[in-house]
Parts: C-alpha cells; sequence; structure tokens
C-alpha cells in the first residue's frame, strides 16, 4: 500500500536489529541503565535522545533487551513523564515554525500545503492519543494553545 502524503510505496529506510536476547558485550547491568535513563529524563532529554545517547556513547544498542522494559515505561515508573507525547510535540513545532514562515511569506503555496499534511497528521495522532488516554478526553489542538506549547 502506499503511503498517506506521498507517492510511493516500500518499507522504512532502516531495520532494528534482530536480537533475542542481550549481547555479551553490553558491560552494564539492569539497574546502571535504568539509573542513567532516569538522569538523562531528569535532564529533560526525550526518549529518543535518551536511546541515542546510551546507544552512541554507552554501547547499550536496546534498552528493553538489558532491562525488560521500555524507556518511556522506566521514566513513567520514575515519575518523569512528558505530559504531550513526543511524536506529538515534534510535529506540533514543525507546524509553528510553518506558521512563522507563512506569516511572512503569504505566497508559499508549497509550504500551506505542507501545513495542512503536518496538520492532519496531528489531528490523527491527538485522536489516537485520546483513544488511548495518553491525552487528556478534551484536550485540543489548536494553533494558538501551539505556539504557547513550545515556547
Amino acid at each position: 500500500m502506499a503511503r498517506m502524503h506521498a507517492r510511493v510505496r516500500g518499507k522504512a529506510g532502516s531495520a532494528r536489529p534482530a536480537l533475542k536476547a542481550n549481547p555479551d558485550w553490553v558491560q552494564m547491568d539492569k539497574q546502571e541503565i535504568t539509573d542513567l535513563v532516569v538522569k538523562f529524563g531528569k535532564e529533560g532529554k526525550t526518549t529518543s535522545q535518551i536511546g541515542t545517547i546510551l546507544r552512541d556513547q554507552y554501547g547499550v544498542p536496546l534498552v528493553t533487551l538489558s532491562t525488560g522494559k521500555k524507556i518511556t515505561q522506566i521514566l513513567i515508573d520514575a515519575g518523569l513523564t512528558q505530559e504531550i507525547p513526543e511524536d506529538l510535540m515534534n510535529l506540533i513545532k514543525r507546524a509553528t515554525k510553518v506558521r512563522t514562515h507563512l506569516k511572512e511569506n503569504k505566497k508559499d503555496f508549497h509550504s500551506k500545503k505542507n501545513l495542512e499534511k503536518i496538520e492532519s497528521k496531528i489531528r490523527r495522532l491527538v485522536k489516537y492519543y485520546r483513544r488511548t488516554k495518553k491525552l487528556p478526553a478534551d484536550w485540543r489542538y489548536t494553533p494558538e494553545t501551539a505556539a504557547l506549547l513550545v515556547k
């Protein structure tokens, strides 16, 4: 099946390694990895940033294999949850950037179309997160409140 906003088919570019157990070369134990995740969470890093730091600097390929929990679950257990999920927040930041661009460049029709695409993705994600109870039932996306969330 083709993608929604691009007429291309195919799989994503990268694939996760097919590991069933934690590799032997990982030298950190479960508690050390959990402590690092909580430390980075307190510093305000996002879950994807934490995973990248653990992979690149500490040699932990997958936190789930090492600890048995995902990074988000570790942060939830530590009480460091974000009120808005990371992927939704990234889309909201993109939409506000495009809106500020369109205030200066009113004739940029390609950006107007891209803004419509971004906002439709935001609406679909909001609907999903309301259904899974990760967002309150009365949470709404409006461009005015989005600008306040980003700042």
